[in-house]
């Protein structure tokens, strides 16, 4: 499913990353690889702000559907 259903607070495993090839090596580059976790932090306006790779990223709700959880 994809990142823009997880819950708030709720760890997840990331099983695929898609996109257009620049698209995937930009949310790569993020910490958004497969097998990597992800909690999401809050949600903001359709926006998502997400722990990753110990870090705090804020992403767009295009982007987030992009990822599979």
């Amino acid at each position: 499913m994809p990142l823009t259903f997880v819950q708030t607070g709720e760890e997840n495993m990331i099983r695929k990353v898609g996109g257009k090839p620049e698209v995937k090596r930009h949310l790569e580059n993020l910490g958004f690889v497969p097998g990597g976790r992800v909690t999401v932090i809050s949600t903001i306006g359709g926006n998502l702000i997400v722990n990753v790779k110990d870090a705090r990223v804020a992403i767009s709700r295009e982007m987030a559907q992009r990822i599979m959880v």
